[in-house]
């Protein structure tokens, strides 16, 4: 998997999908824990992009999948992700992209898209009302102390928290790197979003029985022009629903 070196040194990893297209590139970001291969690949993502002829980039984000692991808080945070993300995009010298989040990966495409004209569309998944409200994901549903002790203790049985368990169980399936995703969920963005900035057009995507994703209507209000469609499906489980595939492929294959 090829990889590029972060502004402030963190290694990076990416994978692209060549294709002849007049559209631009589609540049797909994960959520916490996830990596380009869990979160997009295995549910089809990327295979339907590709079928209807896009060019395609997934990137793992620091402290996922192949990327580099530092265990500092300040080498975190979804606007030090948002950095990266340009910085793939000046690296493959692509004037404008596509760019769909998921989740963490969601917070991350707005931060970017407040900041980078070059994204032309833009699909926000997985998230709802927190990002409004708090400035990122919600962590009223999942985060602070019982995240933190999810991800950091060594016995699995102590965790209470039956949200902090689930995130601790894809964790272990994964195979990720508990101290590194620590240090993200210390650095989680909590800030207000210029959401009135975004100008390109969006599409927010939301799970029907998602609580991370509660009151998605509050988001598409936010963002302007901004549309949104809900889907079946959990926190999980919403990404790899046909449905989903389908919504976020029609949206970005618009001219």
């Amino acid at each position: 998997m090829p990889t590029f070196t972060a502004t402030d040194g963190v290694t990076i990893a990416y994978r692209v999908w060549e294709r002849e297209s007049d559209l631009p590139l589609v540049l797909l970001h994960h959520g916490f824990i996830a990596s380009g291969e869990t979160n997009w690949v295995m549910p089809g993502v990327v295979a339907a992009l590709t079928a209807a002829g896009r060019r395609v980039v997934t990137i793992d984000a620091r402290g996922h999948g192949d990327s580099g692991k530092p265990h500092d808080p300040a080498r975190y945070g979804e606007a030090r992700m948002a950095e990266d993300v340009s910085t793939l995009v000046d690296l493959l010298g692509a004037p404008s992209f596509d760019l769909a989040g998921y989740s963490m990966g969601a917070v991350v495409s707005l931060l970017t898209a407040v900041r980078d004209r070059r994204v032309r569309r833009l699909v926000v998944g997985g998230v709802g009302a927190g990002v409004v409200e708090l400035g990122g994901v919600d962590t009223r549903v999942i985060g602070g102390p019982a995240l933190q002790h999810a991800l950091n203790t060594d016995d699995p049985a102590s965790i209470t928290d039956p949200s902090a368990a689930g995130f601790r169980a894809f964790v272990d399936a994964v195979g990720g790197d508990r101290a590194a995703l620590a240090a993200q969920a210390a650095a989680v963005h909590d800030k207000p979003i210029d959401l009135d900035a975004v100008t390109a057009p969006t599409l927010v995507l939301a799970g029907e029985d998602d609580p991370l994703a509660a009151r998605p209507e509050v988001l598409a209000g936010a963002v302007p022009g901004a549309r949104l469609r809900t889907v079946p499906g959990d926190h999980l489980g919403a990404v790899r629903e046909p449905a989903f595939v389908t919504e976020l492929v029609g949206f970005l294959g618009a001219p």
